[in-house]
């Protein structure tokens, strides 16, 4: 009986997440000129590509695109080697005050990012950093999320592996690569899903920090884009727009859904 209730119940949600993008979806086929009038917003009379046409002549894509790929992969290949070397630290090295520097690095994780816009922002500043990718990228080179995520995953890992590899005259970073890595693969996949689609859709730091088409990822530059049609009369081509903005991590999340999910299986998150 419960199990049939928890499975309504994520029925129930999953059909509440997937209204808003397949209204999304339907709207971009809609012509400009039916998206208010038309009676049923989940069916489309005259469906059309003009929107998507529309919007790729209007936006610069291939320059947001560039911009967005550029920071997103950019932190992640950074937070790959801190998380790792950070999480390999808590799980596998004794050393004085690990405990209590672990438990900071877990309070980073209840801080919102917004309350760092300004302290971040001063820093970028005074680096002469304002409306550079490396600014967007900076501040989240490191993730206290990231090395919790794959301390777990390391923490069961049996020690008997770290005793042979020593035998077998390996140092510490051979055996982190040989043995760790490859164990926590479900792990890294998951939290890069995670840190693609954070970063891929932040939007507030990147606004505040850019000013220009040669630094704006896609989020910046479709709100912008956005502002001119606030009469509604675009709808269409905004949100044609949009469904090109979170294509690729639908994608990439249907691609890797399996490992997303059995990394926090292994990892023991609920």
């Amino acid at each position: 009986m419960y199990r049939v209730i928890n499975r309504l119940l994520v029925i129930i949600l999953a059909i509440i997440f997937l209204v808003p993008l397949v209204w999304a979806v339907i709207t971009s086929f809609t012509p400009s000129s039916e998206v208010i009038t038309r009676a049923n917003p989940f069916f489309i009379k005259n469906p059309t590509f003009i929107n998507y046409i529309s919007a790729w002549d209007t936006i610069p894509f291939l320059q947001y695109y560039w911009n967005t790929l550029v920071i997103v992969l950019g932190i992640l290949a950074v937070q790959m080697l801190t998380v790792t070397l950070a999480a390999y630290a808590f799980a596998r090295l004794n050393f004085i005050g690990q405990s209590f520097i672990f438990i900071i690095f877990l309070v980073q994780i209840m801080i919102p990012p917004d309350i760092l816009i300004f302290p971040n922002y001063s820093i970028m500043k005074e680096l002469n950093l304002i409306d550079t990718k490396l600014a967007i990228m900076l501040p989240y080179w490191a993730s206290s999320f990231g090395v919790f995520l794959l301390r777990q995953t390391f923490k069961q890992i049996p020690l008997e592996l770290d005793e042979a590899t020593r035998v077998d005259g390996c140092r510490w970073y051979q055996t982190l690569w040989y043995v760790y890595l490859p164990s926590a693969k479900p792990t890294y996949i998951a939290f890069g899903l995670i840190s693609i689609s954070t970063h891929w859709s932040n939007f507030m730091w990147p606004l505040i920090v850019t000013n220009t088409v040669e630094s704006r990822p896609l989020t910046v530059g479709i709100a912008i884009f956005a502002q001119s049609f606030e009469t509604g009369a675009q709808w269409g081509t905004v949100t044609a727009a949009t469904v090109l903005v979170i294509l690729p991590l639908l994608t990439a999340f249907f691609v890797f859904q399996r490992q997303f999910v059995e990394s926090f299986m292994h990892s023991g998150l609920k």
